[in-house]
């Protein structure tokens, strides 16, 4: 993992480095940590942030932006296919989410949601969903290798947000946010009762020459109420 994180930063901007190698103490939020400090012999914790967008940074990065943002492809998948809830008792309330890596902690706090969906792909020649003709979701920059099935009809469209989430893996607590860019190409597709003229709920979505009645099934796990945190009525 610190081979990884090594050669994905060499790719992000000089101020992260800096801030790493200073052993920058965070402000952003209530919690107080060092970048790979050791609380016990032989463990080391670092700490990473996800915007809405599903931009994985160095939490104490001060600029993000795509420049200082986690771009290796590698690094993201290792990251991502160990996420988990914090369960550790250390941090959960500020990082609620974490992937592990042998002896090394990497907490992890999200803008909405640790999982963020930000490609539809068509699933690889030969597998069992590509001869079903069905699309996969794929998540932080992982490309396939980070991808749930795309279930047209599990699609949610927060009704005070605006934000439209899906389905992801129990891992990643349950729930998913769409990335604003791919949610605009899905917008022209959601379905509204006539008397609504797009001003409520879609009540159904059109894909795959089928009409899709929507489930709303993700509503019980997301906050109704105005700014409400997506961290929020996790799965797990």
């Amino acid at each position: 993992m610190l081979f990884l994180r090594t050669a994905a930063l060499s790719c992000r901007g000089l101020t992260a480095r800096r801030s790493l190698l200073a052993g920058y103490t965070a402000s952003r939020t209530t919690a107080a940590y060092i970048q790979g400090q050791s609380p016990e012999p032989r463990i080391r914790e670092y700490f990473y942030y996800i915007d809405h967008q599903g931009q994985l940074f160095l939490d104490d990065t001060k600029m993000k932006n795509f420049v200082t943002c986690f771009k290796d492809k590698k690094f993201l998948v290792f990251f991502f296919s160990r996420l988990r809830s914090n369960q550790t008792g250390r941090y959960e309330e500020d990082f609620p989410y974490m992937s592990l890596c042998g002896r090394e902690r990497n907490f992890l706090r999200c803008d909405d949601r640790p999982v963020v969906f930000t490609h539809l792909l068509q699933s690889p020649a030969g597998s069992l969903e590509a001869m079903r003709d069905q699309e996969l979701l794929s998540y932080c920059g992982g490309g396939e290798k980070l991808s749930v099935l795309f279930r047209p009809e599990a699609l949610y469209m927060h009704p005070v947000s605006g934000r439209v989430y899906h389905p992801c893996t129990e891992q990643g607590g349950g729930v998913g946010l769409v990335r604003s860019a791919l949610a605009i190409e899905l917008s022209p597709f959601f379905v509204y009762a006539q008397e609504d003229s797009q001003s409520g709920q879609p009540t159904h979505f059109l894909w795959g020459e089928q009409k899709h009645r929507l489930t709303n099934e993700l509503a019980g796990f997301l906050p109704t109420l105005e700014g409400g945190s997506g961290q929020q009525g996790e799965l797990l």
